[in-house]
């Protein structure tokens, strides 16, 4: 999945075949920024400095970012978008529809400051009071499930999804959940950065217990701290969440009980409402709810309901007054991200009301922003890279024949959707008052959880989006075998409209690619084309496939964006070979439609060389320090930089347009790159 942002995008007509180019009737631009390259580097030697060495020279990060680079400035432009049909619903009053009317409620319940300040900490009493109020460790489980629904950080997190092994129905599931510092290793690595971060994380805690008028905060802090720390020992890894068959142990309720003892699985059921409706389970990660078993058996009450206490104040604290606000920057913000200044309030104001009520916000915004036509492009590009990787596959040198007619029916079977769902989401039932802030964020999240429990028992819904359609951003989902392209991805750097072929294909063409792709990397591979578990491969393809895998870990386990933080090959694995597969499949179908014919130079650069440079584009971005550090334990993509340099210096094709040759820093000899599509 890609991490990036939104705006509008003009019309251009696309023919629906891969050996075609796409039509223009006016002359086209080559796409690049030339004036902004580095001419003081080589692409031979660094193309990601040659490209965007300048801009990364010259720009420096908003003020209230962690990170900055073109598609955070896309992001800022669709913000704008929003905040005009936003504002458009507020003009509009009773005449508007209800879904307007409930967005202008929201906009304004957040945007009513002065409401807010005098409410304090008042509007979190009920809630304060129902956790101060238990007795016992059965109601514990109660509460688990009201604060779950409520969004509010507990020891797990439920979802509703398909079943991985049997794609027509939905299962419940259960994962491990329960800490407020970004990932375990914040908890138990030694290093000196994530040590310090643990002490200001007992400050901040104090701080909002103080605020919050508890009477010994510093003691609390510390037992949270420790609490959060006897969760993370016993977490899975993030490298070890990725296995899809180790995650799936459904479990009868019966067998509850052996599976995960200590904990009233009857009572928490029960207060999830779906005691009736379920005969099995998925625990995610059985070693942790056994374990967790007992630390809610050995740890007191007390500290228990300090801990949510602490967490219901941590997930509300951006809807309470200024301190709290500030607060919760102050750690969240600063010390984790290193960002200086909270982002100002309309734009948090939107952020929240997309989060909330973001199909609502979609289909005005699709109506506004996305004409017809740009859909008919987007999906004759998908058709040329399906079509691409059809052709491919019957060259793969590390797949068998067995293996390749499965990925062939897999291929066939993927669903494309484009733009926006063809069912919007009904917001009838949710309840919002424009003088009730917290009321309305509790109601929105309780919509949404009782939404998704609804499915258990219903027949799948293959229609769902799970990303609104003015998301910039991307996905494959493995159990429906789904690629997903959101409208508002559909717009420069990924595709330009003015511009040839060759830098679209390097941009949208390797969007649309890294998706495909994902439903063969190691994760996505071990589903077949309906969405099931089930090893489709032979012991030998997966020998060959693990050969290339290893060699990929190696290769970004290298890269070192921050002194003493190297990345995570196992964990970025996946968006690496996608990374790498999308963008050969990209340059396979721009090769494929040129029908034979050359390119044309502009710019003073091959279509090749465009390609890649293109490419090398979308991905300007920087980010503050302690950010990437976040990224580098949390997030499985690798960093913008290294998405360049590691996926260019395994494509043949690279070599080829820029002549690189030994002595090139860029330069890999060809038994060293890694070759998946």
């Amino acid at each position: 999945m890609w991490r990036v942002r939104a705006v509008s995008v003009p019309v251009l007509v696309v023919t629906a075949c891969l050996g075609c180019a796409i039509a223009a009737t006016v002359p086209l631009t080559s796409g690049l920024k030339v004036a902004e390259f580095d001419r003081t580097v080589r692409p031979q030697d660094d193309l990601n400095a040659y490209v965007n060495g300048p801009w990364l020279a010259a720009t420096e990060i908003p003020a209230d970012k962690s990170s900055y680079g073109s598609f955070d400035k896309l992001y800022d432009d669709a913000q704008l978008q929003l905040k005009g049909l936003v504002e458009d619903s507020l003009a509009s009053g009773v005449s508007a529809s209800a879904n307007s009317r409930k967005v202008a409620a929201f906009y304004h319940s957040f945007m009513d400051e002065k409401s807010l300040e005098a409410k304090g900490l008042t509007p979190l009493a009920a809630e304060l009071a129902r956790i101060d109020s238990i007795k016992t460790k059965r109601q514990l489980l109660q509460l688990f499930a009201h604060l779950q629904a409520i969004e509010v950080t507990v020891p797990y997190v439920p979802y509703v999804h398909l079943d991985n092994k049997d794609s027509t129905r939905y299962v419940y599931d259960v994962a491990q959940d329960g800490l407020g510092l970004p990932d375990r290793d914040y908890y138990l690595s030694d290093e000196a950065t994530l040590v310090a971060m643990r002490q200001q994380y007992v400050l901040h805690i104090t701080q909002m217990l103080h605020l919050a008028g508890d009477g010994n905060p510093s003691q609390e802090a510390r037992a949270i701290l420790a609490l959060e720390t006897a969760l993370a020992k016993v977490q899975w890894t993030k490298v070890e969440n990725r296995d899809p068959v180790k995650a799936y142990n459904l479990t009868s309720l019966h067998d509850l009980a052996v599976v995960a003892p200590g904990l009233d699985w009857t009572a928490y059921l029960k207060a999830v409402g779906i005691a009736d409706k379920v005969t099995a389970i998925n625990v995610s990660q059985p070693s942790y709810f056994k374990a967790l078993g007992g630390l809610i058996q050995t740890t007191p009450l007390s500290v228990w309901k300090r801990y949510l206490r602490w967490h219901l104040l941590s997930a509300y604290a951006p809807y309470l007054s200024k301190p709290f606000v500030d607060a919760h920057f102050a750690f969240y913000g600063t010390v984790l991200q290193g960002v200086p200044e909270n982002r100002v309030r309309w734009k948090r104001g939107i952020s929240l009301v997309d989060r909330m009520m973001g199909e609502a916000l979609g289909e005005r915004y699709v109506a506004r922003y996305f004409p017809p036509e740009s859909k008919r492009r987007a999906d004759a590009l998908v058709k040329n890279l399906l079509e691409a990787y059809r052709l491919d596959i019957d060259t793969l040198d590390w797949m068998g024949l067995e293996t390749k007619r499965e990925a062939h029916a897999k291929l066939a079977s993927i669903t494309t959707k484009i733009g926006y769902p063809d069912r919007w989401r009904d917001y009838q039932a949710l309840e919002v008052r424009a003088d009730d802030l917290i009321g309305n964020v509790m109601r929105g999240a309780e919509f949404e959880s009782k939404r998704n429990v609804a499915k258990l028992g219903q027949p799948v819904d293959r229609s769902e989006w799970g990303m609104t359609p003015q998301t910039v951003n991307a996905y494959y989902n493995a159990e429906l075998n789904e690629i997903v392209f959101p409208a508002a991805i559909l717009q420069a750097p990924f595709f330009n409209a003015e511009a040839d072929d060759a830098v679209n294909y390097g941009g949208i063409g390797a969007v649309i690619g890294h998706e495909i792709s994902h439903g063969f990397d190691d994760e996505g591979a071990q589903y077949d084309g309906t969405g099931n578990l089930r090893d489709w491969w032979t012991k030998a393809d997966h020998e060959s496939f693990a050969k290339k895998t290893q060699a990929l870990i190696a290769q970004y386990t290298v890269f070192e964006p921050v002194k003493g933080f190297h990345l995570n090959g196992e964990l970025t694995l996946g968006e690496n070979i996608a990374d790498n597969s999308g963008l050969a499949i990209a340059f396979k179908a721009y090769q494929l439609s040129l029908q034979g014919k050359p390119a044309p130079v502009l710019d003073g650069f091959s279509g090749e060389q465009r390609f890649y440079l293109g490419f090398a584009q979308i991905w300007r971005d920087k980010a503050r320090e302690p950010f990437m550090i976040e990224l580098i334990k949390t997030d499985p993509h690798s960093m913008p930089t290294y998405r360049v340099l590691g996926t260019v210096a395994n494509q043949p094709g690279f070599f080829e347009a820029f002549a690189i040759k030994p002595g090139d820093q860029m330069y890999r000899a060809p038994t060293d790159r890694v070759l998946m599509w």
